[in-house]
């Protein structure tokens, strides 16, 4: 009598034609002091890695050195391009820049005065929290503009990149939004990604598939005395 055959769980394996994104947020920015704003490019707040923040890129660079990464994107704002560096120059790749993966425009509160309004629990503040939108600040990039544009500059990345692994150095806002579209969650359900993180996401022309969330293996323990707001530019 012949064995009854076995049907055992498989490992997940991207689709064919699938891109693998890697969205590494930056590492710790210099921190906001009053009266000394961020310096702008294109109206938004533009600081240097801190100290801490340069740790923590060697830390996420050194975790995505063996990660068979294809192709290296970063954004506008020098961070995220700081951040990349070591990966960037011990693959030998040149990073990419898509300016359209950069944050979320806060308008009025850019250059450092997001993080005092919200550390000073500001009434606009505990709005944008509520409602989940960043477009109650005075002047803050639309929504529906913010949602689109980094969609389309996924996609793109994305196509470019067929059965590769790409990292996407990026943004704790943006890595929030594109993660609610993947999942079809509440705007702000990722907010809150850890500076140096990776998350995972598969993409092919049908379906979007997160595969990993906030992963800090690499950093250690995180103090939990460490400040903690919504989202720190």
């Amino acid at each position: 009598m012949s064995a009854s055959p076995e049907y055992r769980q498989p490992r997940y394996a991207p689709p064919p034609g699938a891109a693998e994104i890697f969205l590494v947020r930056h590492g710790e920015s210099e921190p906001a002091i009053e009266d000394r704003p961020f310096p702008l490019v294109n109206g938004q707040g533009d600081p240097a890695l801190s100290p801490e923040g340069r740790i923590q890129a060697e830390k996420v660079c050194a975790r995505l050195a063996d990660a068979e990464i294809d192709a290296i994107y970063v954004t506008s704002l020098r961070r995220t391009a700081e951040t990349a560096e070591r990966l960037t120059r011990s693959l030998g790749l040149a990073p990419m820049v898509e300016p359209d993966m950069r944050e979320v425009s806060v308008g009025e509160w850019e250059g450092g005065l997001l993080r005092m309004k919200m550390a000073a629990q500001d009434p606009i503040a505990l709005r944008l929290q509520q409602e989940q939108r960043w477009d109650v600040i005075p002047g803050a990039e639309p929504a529906e503009s913010f949602r689109s544009r980094v969609r389309e500059a996924l996609v793109r990345i994305a196509s470019a990149h067929p059965d590769q692994r790409v990292a996407v150095f990026t943004h704790g806002g943006t890595i929030g939004e594109l993660l609610a579209q993947a999942s079809g969650s509440q705007p702000f359900a990722f907010i809150g990604a850890n500076n140096a993180s990776i998350s995972h996401l598969v993409i092919t022309a049908q379906r979007w598939v997160v595969r990993g969330f906030n992963d800090t293996a690499h950093l250690g323990t995180i103090s939990s005395a460490e400040p903690q707001v919504t989202r720190q530019p």
